[in-house]
């Protein structure tokens, strides 16, 4: 799925907030949670999360969704991350 069929997918399921976030090579967040629901296409490079103490790496093309104030640690690989998420 391409990035604006992946925008499209997210409008029909209620995400009505579309953003496209890129982050620095070998950077993170501690644990933290965001006041919105996400879902997100991995579009460049590599993310890692960690959920309930399980991580999970994320490559371009993958997806992945967090719930309302999940809280979690993000890792960016080392050429960073791209990814184009919705948040409602």
């Amino acid at each position: 799925m391409d990035a604006a069929e992946f925008s499209k997918a997210l409008k029909r399921e209620g995400f009505l907030t579309v953003i496209e976030v890129e982050r620095e090579p070998n950077g993170g967040l501690g644990r933290h949670g965001h006041p919105f629901q996400s879902k997100a296409l991995i579009l460049e490079g590599e993310l890692s999360l960690v959920v309930d103490s399980i991580e999970t790496l994320y490559r371009a093309g993958d997806v992945f969704e967090l719930s309302f104030d999940q809280q979690h640690v993000e890792r960016y690989g080392p050429k960073g991350v791209k990814y184009l998420v919705g948040r409602k």
